[in-house]
């Protein structure tokens, strides 16, 4: 599908008719004001497709503006809201609890919020997974650590038993944290909602560290997931400068898209291969990996590779393929693969190395956020909120060009952002490592 062709209409349970509990605040605050429909962030901001756009006489992409509406539809004295984190673990999803929770209770003063525990298990009876009530005291400090205080899982569930579970608590409002696998299961939670003619929102905050998710300029934990990797580069350098033809391998995160080894190596310009999932590369003379490798070390004596966990899959063509409980392709390990195949290269050389292999990835994804990421959370959990309680569904809060927006779900789930390789960011990587081509 054509980036012009999709649908950007936020769904929405009905009318909003109550005045929100934010206006008093509003009178008393000058600066104070709220966001109508009709504010909209434009996806494509160059000259060239504004005028192409007007000659066709064509509406340009854009999306509602994130904010607190003047009218919600719902009644915060009366109002049930649950919050659910699934997936794996991701550096700020404390972070976007405590922000729900603290906007909820604060701003709109509801004062029912629940924690459904370990994922979408949570919703399942026979699990006996209990319920975590979420107050602004529960959740005051739970940004200072990482992992999730919700507790998390991976695998589907049954969609209309989590709607049953729903309507058994009399939640009003539903939010959900987590990656794409996430985002398709909260879309058929809300056409299930929309079948029974349920008045019930859903509202996502999409959780990747990876960076991947389509229409949206980044996501929670990956400015932290960088900051991370840049010291464990920085090790991996050390480590390679000590040596005599010493080299550091670090496989990062990725495994479809490879923004956190491009961001990481442009960060730390140490690095002298970064190999991306987008990005084909060989092995084998005479332009391949290793002959690259060979001739760093003959001019510097010491390299640094950095490869992201999907980069270089066409290597194992022909394995078994495996699949997570999430129905995910375990990707097979390019770190160790690559380990391998350089040791035994050199040795058929008979050129002595010294090889020094570092996986950080759990590391990386259990760590609190930092400061950049918390400030990032705050806002996505504030901006989740505001368009819970003005009663739209079926979306999720992203960033686009430097603006909160809303995004319907359907636009994004199943589909993945990848590093443009003819775009900038790649051009500043290959100038900064340096590497060649890599393909014969």
């Amino acid at each position: 599908m054509n980036r012009d062709d999709i649908d950007t209409s936020i769904m929405t349970l009905g009318p909003a008719k109550i005045p929100s509990p934010i206006e008093a605040r509003a009178a008393r605050e000058e600066n104070r004001r709220f966001v109508s429909d009709k504010e909209r962030i434009l996806v494509n901001i160059f000259e060239s497709d504004l005028i192409k756009a007007t000659k066709n006489r064509k509406k340009l992409l854009s999306f509602e503006h994130v904010g607190p509406r003047s009218k919600i539809y719902f009644d915060p004295s009366k109002l049930r809201c649950a919050v659910v984190s699934c997936g794996g673990l991701c550096p700020g999803t404390n972070d976007i609890v405590r922000g729900i929770v603290l906007a909820l209770y604060h701003s709109y003063g509801v004062r029912n919020i629940y924690g459904i525990r370990y994922g979408l298990e949570g919703f399942i009876s026979s699990y006996g997974h209990e319920l975590m009530e979420l107050t602004p005291e529960s959740v005051l400090h739970i940004h200072e650590r990482g992992g999730t205080v919700l507790g998390y899982s991976r695998g589907p569930q049954d969609i209309e038993n989590i709607v049953d579970a729903l309507e058994r608590m009399n939640i009003g409002l539903l939010f959900t944290i987590g990656g794409d696998g996430t985002m398709i299961a909260s879309t058929r939670i809300a056409d299930a909602i929309s079948k029974r003619a349920l008045k019930i929102g859903v509202i996502g905050v999409p959780k990747t560290i990876d960076n991947d998710i389509y229409l949206t300029d980044r996501s929670f934990g990956f400015d932290t997931a960088v900051d991370v990797a840049v010291d464990v580069i920085r090790s991996a350098h050390n480590e390679a400068m000590s040596a005599s033809n010493g080299i550091g391998l670090v496989k990062l995160m990725g495994r479809h898209s490879g923004f956190i080894a491009a961001a990481a190596t442009l960060a730390m310009p140490e690095v002298n291969f970064c190999l991306i999932p987008e990005s084909d590369f060989d092995l084998e003379a005479p332009m391949g990996l290793l002959e690259a490798l060979k001739q760093r070390l003959i001019l510097r004596s010491h390299a640094v590779i950095v490869a992201a966990e999907g980069a270089g899959q066409k290597f194992f063509e022909g394995r078994p393929e495996e699949r997570d409980a999430s129905g995910n392709i375990r990707l097979h390990d390019i770190g160790l693969f690559l380990k391998e195949a350089i040791t035994n290269y050199f040795r058929e050389q008979h050129m002595e190395i010294t090889l020094k292999y570092i996986d950080p990835s759990y590391t990386i994804r259990s760590v609190e956020a930092n400061a950049n990421d918390h400030v990032f959370c705050g806002f996505l959990a504030r901006g989740a909120v505001h368009a819970g309680m003005a009663g739209k569904t079926k979306m999720l809060v992203g960033l686009c060009n430097n603006h909160l927006v809303h995004i319907p779900m359907e636009a994004t789930a199943g589909k993945r952002k990848q590093v443009d390789l003819s775009g900038g960011k790649w051009m500043s990587v290959l100038e900064t490592t340096g590497q060649p081509s890599l393909k014969n």
